[in-house]
């Protein structure tokens, strides 16, 4: 795969996640989990020791394992698309399957272009004789992109949020044709709250994304987006500040040099479209990014200010590959279906066609700038600085089998996607807990001690959760020290509810007091607990089957660190 394939092949799915899909689901809580008492850091620095010294933990010597670059395709790590099920199955002798973005092909308000195929296979249309017939396959648009430039799942068509999924895809060298560039009309914008929006009209004389940028480099107000990997209004929230930067040229180094001083100021780049909204509910964020057919059919976002802004999520439809004449001329009804009165007047009440007066300056950008883009991302989000995580695995009897070798072949495949210049540990916990591999900078050296720890590790004994995150967090705090300017976080992944050792309301108070986000990661589980564990700093919790776990926890890890 070339250079561009790969940076595609790390795209996150999110679509799916943003539907709270991805991975199994995504599971997020406002409040539960949190301290019923909150502590100050000082407390909790205060607490944690004594904590600890309830908790049995020794050290294992690492062992260098040999690292094998690239050795993993993107094909191999996603999942079957049966993970993916079809939301409209056509039934006619020439059926054409279209992969659609899920704001539109999921349930009630937001399963407009479902009920459109629905009537559209309903009328038992024909061609020389012949029932035709269209499926849907709700795929988030990101996602889609990696089945199809992979080659791993290839449907006939391709209904993306917008036209900037369709020109990666293009890049990537996929036989892809544009059918029509807008099935239905969506708008992508930044949430304001009314006491912000003021705020901003008064210092800066106007609202738009160009003010609400410069108000969060000057740290006036606290602004959220999600991953452009994955979601769609992420990517075009990227690519719209970076022209903000730099019209003529959005990859300039005054571009990235401005991009960085934005990152230095957003608080989190979210995993979910759902964390997000959690950070905002909560007042961690001022202002955040939808889509205008969301927030239409939300009544909690009614009192917010939507400012729209860049290229139009105007959901146009591809056909992809060598279609037949007949094949072609399937989509071509369907397109002109999907266009007419009564379907456009459904679309109109699901909150989509909205007429905001706006329309997009941003120039036209190719496949390949996008991807460049997504890469400035992940290699610039951090404004510099770096990250610590230590990997909590949970190594209880009850993860034996098929659960302990999804996560070892998690774990080994996805540290191919964090940064060299991050620093990582691991800890693994039974009924007490171990030390693995202590915190280093995850140099090609320190990742072949890491893909050695992770080998070696076996299942037994009870599962005490709260212990290891203790332990980590501990870990956490001594490396901040060593590098007071760098983000930490934690990655928990387990299968089961703890049933030892300490509990969550024990470590609930010190973890919030200390501001460190728990992802967690499910293996086929109950995700409460997890949930719990996350929702105290409103990070996400994914749950993961040993189907989908391998991209899933590459798809985090890539985000994150």
């Amino acid at each position: 795969m070339n250079n561009n394939g790969k940076i595609i092949g790390t795209m996150t799915v999110i679509g799916a996640l943003v539907a709270g899909v991805v991975g199994g689901g995504i599971f997020l809580t406002k409040n539960i989990g949190k301290s019923a008492r909150e502590i100050s850091k000082e407390e909790a620095m205060e607490d944690l020791p004594k904590l600890l010294k309830k908790i049995s933990v020794t050290s294992v010597e690492p062992r260098k394992a040999q690292v094998e670059i690239g050795s993993s395709s993107l094909a191999d790590e996603l999942p079957n698309i049966s993970k993916y099920p079809l939301s409209v199955s056509g039934n006619g002798d020439i059926d054409v399957e279209i992969f659609s973005s899920t704001e539109k092909s999921s349930k009630g308000t937001d399963g407009w272009l479902n009920e459109v195929a629905e009537n559209f296979n309903n009328e038992n249309f024909e061609i020389d004789g012949r029932g035709i017939s269209v499926s849907v396959r709700p795929v988030a648009s990101g996602l889609s992109v990696d089945y199809i430039s992979s080659g791993k799942y290839v449907p006939q068509a391709y209904t993306p949020s917008n036209e900037l999924w369709g020109e990666m895809v293009e890049a990537e060298g996929v036989d892809i044709q544009l059918v029509d560039d807008s099935l239905v009309n969506n708008t992508a914008g930044i949430l304001v709250d009314k006491d912000t929006y003021s705020e901003i009209e008064k210092k800066y004389g106007t609202v738009s994304i160009d003010t609400i940028i410069q108000a969060t480099v000057d740290g006036t107000i606290a602004m959220g987006y999600t991953n452009p990997y994955a979601s769609s209004t992420g990517l075009n929230f990227l690519v719209s500040a970076l022209n903000c930067f730099d019209s003529a040229d959005m990859l300039s180094a005054s571009a990235v040099e401005s991009f960085v001083e934005f990152q230095a100021n957003v608080p989190f780049v979210a995993y979910t479209t759902l964390q997000m909204r959690e950070a905002a509910e909560s007042g961690s964020l001022d202002a955040f990014i939808l889509e205008s057919q969301t927030v239409y059919n939300d009544p909690s976002l009614k009192n917010y200010k939507f400012i729209p802004f860049g290229v139009e999520h105007n959901n146009p439809m591809y056909s992809l590959g060598s279609l037949s004449d007949i094949e072609q001329e399937v989509l071509s009804q369907f397109v002109d279906y999907c266009k007419n009165d009564s379907s456009q007047k459904l679309a109109d009440k699901y909150g989509f066609n909205q007429d905001f007066g706006y329309s997009s300056d941003i120039p036209e950008i190719n496949g390949s700038s996008l991807i460049s883009a997504q890469k400035l991302w992940k290699e610039e989000k951090d404004a510099g600085k770096p990250v610590i995580a230590v990997f909590v695995a949970d190594t209880s009897g009850s993860m034996d089998g098929e659960p302990i070798a999804q996560l070892k072949k998690s774990l080994i495949n996805a540290s191919q996607y964090i940064g060299e210049d991050n620093y990582i540990g691991l800890v693994t916990y039974n009924s007490d807990v171990q030390i693995n591999l202590p915190i280093d900078k995850f140099s090609l050296n320190h990742r072949a001690y890491f893909t050695g720890a992770v080998e070696d590790i076996s299942p037994f004994g009870s599962t005490a959760t709260f212990d290891g995150v203790a332990v980590a967090a501990d870990m956490l705090l001594d490396a901040k020290e060593q590098h007071p300017d760098a983000k930490i976080m934690m990655f928990v992944l387990s299968d089961g509810v703890t049933n030892v050792g300490c509990s969550l309301k024990d470590i609930s108070g010190i973890i919030q007091a200390l501001e460190i986000p728990i992802y967690t990661i499910g293996y086929n589980a109950d995700l409460d607990e997890l949930g719990k564990l996350s929702a105290i700093n409103e990070a996400a919790s994914v749950n993961a089957d040993s189907d989908d776990v391998v991209y899933a926890l590459k798809n985090l890890f890539n985000a994150q660190v």
